[in-house]
């Protein structure tokens, strides 16, 4: 059934799964799910992905339930790369799979947790969450007879491997993943597909609404604050009369519904505006354009920056949010040391064949949830 759909609904450039570059491990692909189909369903079923759900986002899980986790955030991505997808006429399965998977290196409490284990591991390798994922699906993720990671497409390892970018300094990689074979199977300083920008822009769209949201229930900032950002004070001020009439929980909603919508739309035109003047006929001329194809149009980009700008200065430097993640840093950093002392008595060593102590610490630590962080730090302190 595979081999018969050629995806003729598909842009001749965007990603087709009959046509992939395969995977590391040559594998019979399935008779009825696509190559990027089976990817994403490795990617959900994986510890890995799991696990998410009691990472931080901004907010430590334990603070509350109704505050994002990398989970619903990863579940959040997915759903606007789809829709990006669809409208622009790419793949779905791997812009899905891409949204799904881009978080899995994070460690617990958020960019601090990662500031900090990178601070621990400065000597010995480093640490930076986007590579970590990469350990995670080729290597740390152990469920088949016949290879270690998940044995992901070609298309999917190069998603992930750009997700910010062609990739120009490979040094990281090479000391955090010491594996050769990306060299010689994928081209690091090229662009990635549009799939990959799709999910990457869905990234940037989810975290700064949703971030929004969530500072807003948090009462870190109000509606009346954010209505003095530049260029959405109009959709802000347009609900901010209707506060009278509902709840502010579902004011907040309206204005983020129309953020997101705002947007995206946004997106779609100005990727279509691109894809005219560059006229890709394959997947070969989106790797080989010299910039990012699918982007923001001038005034978006400026309104974005602005939304970023505002979280900076009433989110994440707000003294409640340091406060909590200061506890998170200061957690890692105390498990690194004693955990390098007895690795051998809290890391199963037939999972981490061949590492360093330190590496495998931080595999260990970066795969932790807030809570079990919290209690483990609790047990050795």
């Amino acid at each position: 059934m595979q081999k018969k759909n050629k995806e003729t609904y598909l842009k001749p450039y965007a990603a087709k799964s009959f046509n992939s570059n395969g995977r590391i491990y040559k594998e019979t692909e399935n008779s009825y799910r696509s190559a990027f189909q089976r990817d994403r369903d490795r990617i959900i079923h994986s510890s890995a992905f799991r696990r998410l759900k009691h990472k931080t986002q901004v907010f430590v899980n334990t603070e509350g339930d109704h505050y994002r986790t990398r989970l619903t955030h990863s579940m959040e991505v997915s759903q606007i790369a789809r829709t990006l997808a669809r409208s622009l006429g790419l793949n779905e399965d791997l812009c899905e799979t891409l949204s799904l998977s881009h978080d899995l290196g994070h460690t617990p409490f958020g960019h601090a947790g990662e500031e900090i284990l990178s601070n621990c591991m400065k000597d010995f390798g480093g640490f930076n969450h986007n590579i970590q994922t990469l350990r995670i699906v080729t290597f740390l993720e152990n469920k088949y007879y016949k290879f270690n990671g998940l044995n992901l497409t070609l298309e999917t390892i190069d998603g992930l491997l750009k997700h910010n970018g062609p990739v120009t300094d490979i040094s990281p990689y090479k000391k955090i993943l010491k594996k050769n074979f990306f060299n010689k199977k994928i081209i690091l300083n090229t662009f990635p597909s549009l799939e990959a920008q799709v999910a990457s822009i869905s990234d940037d769209i989810a975290y700064n609404n949703h971030d929004l949201e969530d500072g807003l229930r948090a009462g870190l900032f109000t509606i009346e604050n954010i209505s003095l950002i530049p260029f959405i004070n109009k959709i802000v001020n347009k609900h901010k009369k209707r506060q009278n009439k509902f709840r502010k929980e579902i004011i907040i909603n309206q204005i983020v519904r129309d953020l997101i919508n705002l947007m995206v739309l946004d997106v779609v035109k100005t990727t279509n505006h691109n894809i005219k003047i560059i006229k890709p006929k394959s997947i070969e001329d989106i790797y080989a354009n010299r910039s990012n194809i699918v982007q923001f149009s001038n005034k978006m980009k400026i309104i974005d920056i602005n939304i970023k700008n505002f979280l900076k200065d009433n989110m994440y430097n707000n003294k409640k949010v340091i406060k909590n993640t200061n506890k998170g840093k200061k957690i890692i950093k105390d498990l690194f040391k004693k955990l390098l002392k007895k690795h051998k008595k809290y890391i199963n060593k037939s999972i981490y064949k061949n590492e360093s102590p330190e590496r495998k610490v931080a595999d260990f630590i970066a795969g932790m949830t807030d809570r079990y962080a919290i209690n483990l730090y609790k047990r050795i302190k």
